[in-house]
């Protein structure tokens, strides 16, 4: 039996969620994204009500939620902002391979300091000359007795300014490619870890993104996450199990694109009536809600069935790429709604634009999510 019907409990988590993001989330959204600034207290106030790293396992301290519950969440903190959701979700893209592919030392230490005080994680796969090609990379590892020693560069790293520790995807040989990839867990305060610059990006300027640099960095065995040739297909499952998030921020992102424009159309007038009674502003707002919709039961659908382990890398990519695409459209469209008004600052939907643009890129571009899918229908 198919049901559409979300339980208490889900309707709970969402409800908690959405207070979250009207209450902390809004009201300081613009200035963050003006000074580029994290909001660490909102960080916290997060962590307290349990909206952060809720996928950890309860023998891990966690409240052992779902893919599921976890978007449900996402979609109602990106409503308020995403680039503040980004940082507070973010730990679930660097927690996701520990819990995956992580020994039970691993999780007990590491999901342990997250669910223990409201600390930050990052996952570092890109690098300058490797995003979309992972297999690229360059950052290096060594074996040295019984420990490994890291060297290289990390780059559009999420919350690295404020990480605590990171999993960093190297690889022992470049020619090696896929083949020759490994993952490790890589304190904070390890000699010859720095953290680079910090960018100054178009959107989601109130997520902090930064540069890592790894210079003889020594990482003991205990720490090694995926050995030699295991780092790819790790790297490649935690994208496939966290792409359903991009499409719930993307979700969250529309809805507050679609909320500010029809308020907008019922008030702003032209030609002696409200623009909403103008059928080509109907148009606009009518497909804002279509992809809205579409992208919210993708989404739910990805999440739905990676809980029942079903592992299907298409309807992850498909949710995240049509979300992407979708949440890009649906913010000019907004903008367009606002006319003028819309390009300047007084009102947030110039913000929904800038925010948008990134999903189409980080955690595999929209282009690769359509690789994805090629690949899947010609494997049958």
């Amino acid at each position: 039996m198919v049901d559409f019907s979300l339980s208490d409990e889900h309707k709970g988590l969402v409800d908690t969620a959405r207070r979250f993001a009207k209450e902390r989330i809004i009201p300081v959204a613009a200035e963050c994204d003006r000074d580029s600034r994290f909001p660490m207290d909102v960080f916290k106030a997060a962590w307290e009500l349990g909206l952060v790293n809720p996928s950890v396992p309860e023998e891990y301290g966690g409240a052992g939620l779902g893919e599921f519950e976890n978007a449900l969440i996402t979609e109602q903190l990106a409503y308020g902002c995403a680039g503040i959701q980004t940082s507070i979700t973010a730990n679930q893209l660097a927690l996701t391979p520990i819990r995956l592919g992580g020994s039970d030392a691993q999780k007990k230490k590491y999901l342990g300091m997250l669910t223990s005080e409201p600390i930050m994680a990052s996952y570092a796969t890109s690098e300058p000359g490797a995003g979309s090609d992972v297999a690229g990379m360059t950052t290096r590892f060594k074996k040295v007795g019984d420990d490994y020693v890291l060297n290289g560069q990390k780059c559009w790293i999420t919350n690295a300014s404020y990480a605590t520790f990171y999993v960093v995807f190297a690889t022992i040989d470049t020619a090696a490619k896929h083949k020759g990839i490994g993952a490790f867990i890589v304190d904070r305060d390890a000699p010859g870890l720095k953290v680079g610059k910090k960018e100054d990006k178009l959107g989601q300027r109130a997520s902090d993104t930064a540069v890592i640099h790894l210079d003889d960095v020594v990482v003991k065995k205990e720490n090694v996450l995926a050995p030699e040739g295991q780092g790819f297909k790790l790297a490649m499952e935690t994208f496939n199990q966290t792409r359903p998030d991009i499409a719930a921020g993307a979700t969250g992102l529309m809805q507050r694109a679609l909320d500010e424009s029809t308020a907008y159309a019922k008030e702003r007038k032209t030609f002696g009536v409200p623009i909403g009674q103008h059928q080509l502003v109907q148009a606009m707002l009518a497909e804002m809600a279509i992809r809205t919709e579409g992208t919210r039961l993708l989404y739910m659908k990805a999440a739905w069935q990676l809980d029942r382990h079903l592992r299907d890398p298409m309807t992850s990519a498909i949710a995240k790429a049509y979300g992407a695409d979708s949440a890009m459209q649906t913010a000019i469209d907004a903008v367009q709604v606002f006319g003028g008004n819309g390009y300047t600052k007084e009102y947030p939907v110039e913000k929904l634009m800038r925010d948008a643009k990134v999903l189409q890129i980080y955690e595999g571009t929209s282009q690769i999510q359509r690789i994805v899918i090629a690949k899947q229908l010609l494997s049958g």
